[in-house]
């Protein structure tokens, strides 16, 4: 198995989404939402100034944004990028990665201290945006909460700390509160970044600070391992019109000392089992 680039001359890469026959995704350090298509085609968004991470859409077909350094939830529609919830009130770090659930509460991750300006870590509360743009805390005591998956059933949320080195699932409510935490997966090789989840209940997970990224049952089996030689992997989505393309952003390193490089990639790879659940 091994990765094809589809595009490069990213500053960072994050939170790629399938969607009407395109990957989207969050390009950090030059503030832009993009797509790319199966054949390499690019096209810019919409531009965020507070730096562009997590993506989603509300039920209604609303893109929602996380715009990381203020902090907020941003809504784009009409051509036009608008407040939805400001999110500093229970933010201890810069806001991250999200997930939207489809019944409408949005999930969205806090890296709880900032790695590259040398703080240690500590851990972070995980926000609930609730559809009229209330704000709430949906999970704490999280390390370094990061990519996130539904699955199919709409009951279960699993979300990567990453320096934990673990996927830990909870019971997801109607309403979007979360109950009955869990450890789904000890990941000791791995620090997990973005994750996605295939239909026979496999995630795939991007390992941040190392060269490979794996796909892990639940219990912490681990089905493959993928050596990335000198790059890492930090996000990834199942997509494709069959679901059966693994979309994956990698880099040769991260943080801002890294954008003057261009060196991030969207590569992909195909793969026997098809995306499932959410995203």
């Amino acid at each position: 198995m091994k990765l094809e680039p589809l595009l490069d001359g990213l500053s960072f890469g994050e939170g790629p989404r399938w969607r009407d026959d395109r990957l989207y995704f969050s390009d950090f350090y030059v503030h832009q939402v993009r797509t790319v298509d199966e054949s390499g085609r690019a096209e810019t968004i919409v531009e965020v100034p507070g730096q562009p991470s997590g993506l989603g859409w509300r039920p209604d077909g609303t893109m929602l944004i996380v715009s990381m350094t203020d902090r907020r939830l941003m809504r784009f529609a009409g051509g036009k990028l608008t407040v939805e919830a400001e999110l500093g009130g229970i933010a201890t770090g810069l806001c991250n990665d999200m997930i939207v659930d489809a019944k409408g509460p949005t999930a969205g991750a806090k890296f709880g201290f900032d790695r590259h300006a040398g703080e240690a870590p500590r851990p972070a509360v995980l926000a609930r945006v609730d559809p009229d743009g209330s704000v709430h805390s949906a999970a704490s005591e999280l390390m370094f909460p990061n990519g996130s998956v539904i699955t199919p059933d709409g009951r279960t949320m699993i979300i990567a700390e990453t320096f934990a080195k673990r996927l830990t699932a909870f019971d997801l409510a109607e309403d979007g509160t979360l109950s009955n935490r869990r450890v789904w997966a000890e990941t000791p090789t791995c620090n997990p970044d973005g994750i996605c989840l295939d239909a026979e209940g496999g995630i795939w997970v991007t390992g941040a600070f190392t060269h490979h990224m794996i796909r892990v049952l639940e219990g912490g089996k681990v089905t493959h391992d993928l050596d990335l030689g000198e790059r890492a992997a930090y996000a990834c989505m199942l997509g494709g019109r069959d679901r059966r393309t693994l979309f994956v952003v990698t880099n040769s390193g991260s943080g801002p000392a890294i954008a003057a490089k261009k060196d991030g990639r969207i590569e992909t790879m195909r793969v026997d089992v098809p995306g499932a659940g959410l995203p």
